[in-house]
């Protein structure tokens, strides 16, 4: 099988760029047959998974960040290529919810020699996201992280703590009518998180009942609250310790429909555009995603089960 990796220079303050050796390093140890292409443009990584999984299946690799291994998916979604990861974002959620919350140093070599297991993927509206969609307080809060997350010095979890709090000074609360196979809930709103993974926003564990193969969106509604208790409510989010906040509801369901009164931020795996509705699809076990193979040695960090 062919191993291509798709590496956004872009991502993660550059890193990305900075781990190629090591890529060709770990693939000529394992006699590999790769190819690395590089990015060159917002959009690009989506034309290059689509092109060379239309050449056959193959293994893709995701060098970047959420953003990037969105990209990626959206190029080769239903081919029957499969996904990979290499972390290298400023956030790098999706993959906590296959190894853990601390990924480990070894992930390059973990992966390349991974296997591959079937995971549910969806859709919202006409893009496909593999980790969390959200939209309201949370979608701002991703508007706002991203600028932050340029700037030196500045982790994932704390630009997503500064995006908090500078939306908070400048948002409300939206009115959104959310329905759940047969159920409908309506009123003011803070946000609605709508996901397969667990974590977003830099391991901000938002979903923390969430299966990535159980056929099953996990859904957080938060009503509306005053700003005052946004400051109390988010440290609990950020530990997924808010099941037991009061308006706070965690959910599952198949069929999942957003409306707002008027086009409010959609946040699709850190993408950010502007939707009156929020459709989502979900495929269940429609995704060959590579799960890292680690050695007896680091045995501790071995994939974990969600």
């Amino acid at each position: 099988m062919k191993h291509v990796f798709i590496v956004n220079p872009a991502a993660g303050k550059g890193r990305p760029l900075k781990l190629v050796p090591l890529i060709r390093s770990h693939c000529n140890e394992h006699q590999c047959e790769y190819d690395i292409v590089v990015t060159e443009y917002p959009g690009h990584a989506t034309e290059i998974a689509a092109a060379k999984s239309a050449s056959g299946k193959c293994r893709i690799y995701s060098v970047g960040g959420d953003g990037t291994l969105n990209e990626v998916l959206n190029g080769m979604a239903g081919t029957g290529s499969s996904l990979a990861v290499i972390p290298s974002g400023s956030g790098n959620d999706f993959i906590r919810s296959i190894v853990g919350r601390d990924v480990p140093d070894d992930i390059i070599p973990a992966t390349i020699r991974g296997t591959e297991r079937l995971i549910d993927y969806a859709r919202v509206n006409d893009k496909y996201f593999i980790n969390i969609a959200s939209v309201g307080f949370d979608a701002k809060v991703a508007y706002q992280t991203n600028h932050f997350k340029k700037l030196p010095l500045i982790s994932g979890t704390v630009a997503y703590i500064l995006g908090i709090l500078n939306t908070i000074l400048i948002s409300s609360s939206e009115y959104m009518e959310l329905k759940l196979d047969d159920r409908v809930i309506s009123g003011e709103t803070l946000l609605i998180a709508v996901g397969i993974g667990k974590y977003y926003g830099g391991g901000i564990n938002a979903l923390p009942d969430a299966v990535i193969d159980d056929g099953l969106f996990d859904v957080c509604c938060v009503e509306a609250v005053p700003k005052l208790k946004i400051l109390r409510l988010f440290p609990q989010y950020i530990k997924g310790l808010h099941a037991s906040i009061e308006g706070v509801h965690l959910l599952r369901g198949r069929k999942v429909e957003i409306t707002a009164k008027k086009p409010i931020p959609l946040n699709r795996d850190g993408e950010i555009i502007l939707a009156e509705k929020a459709v989502f699809e979900i495929f269940p076990e429609g995704l060959p995603i590579v799960v890292p193979n680690f050695d007896q040695t680091t045995s501790s960090k071995r994939y974990c089960a969600v």
